[in-house]
């Protein structure tokens, strides 16, 4: 994917390319004009899946699906689970709060984006798979 120069109409610049685990790759980015957010742009390659991982930190995290087939499972809290599969879901951008449970799996290569408030910073995640 060509790194970007603006997202959602506003200007961001391009950090690095984080491999995140086999299939799985990021393309982070900050945004110029609004430093309480950070972008990732993820793909995932067909057949592979991000790591399941809970939301320990946050104020807002969205994930929000741009090109490919596969789907977005979220397990909240109370136990409830959501599964939302693209391109067909009615939902293609997600908030999500703390302690929900996240995993995108890809049936085709898979893009999706992921925006965080504050930036991402380690422990904002647990890895459970």
């Amino acid at each position: 994917m060509d790194k970007l120069t603006s997202f959602q109409n506003q200007e961001v610049t391009f950090i690095e390319t984080q491999q995140v685990k086999e299939g799985v790759e990021a393309d982070l980015y900050s945004f110029n004009k609004d430093n309480s957010k950070d972008l990732a742009i993820v793909t995932v390659k067909a057949d592979f899946k991000t790591p399941m991982q809970r939301i320990l930190k946050s104020e807002k995290t969205v994930e929000g699906y741009l090109d490919g087939e596969g789907t977005l499972t979220v397990t909240h809290p109370s136990g409830d689970t959501a599964i939302n599969k693209h391109p067909n879901s009615d939902e293609t951008e997600v908030s999500l709060e703390i302690d929900d449970i996240m995993q995108w799996s890809a049936s085709t290569d898979l893009t999706f984006y992921e925006i965080c408030w504050p930036p991402y910073e380690d422990g904002r995640f647990e890895n459970l798979s």
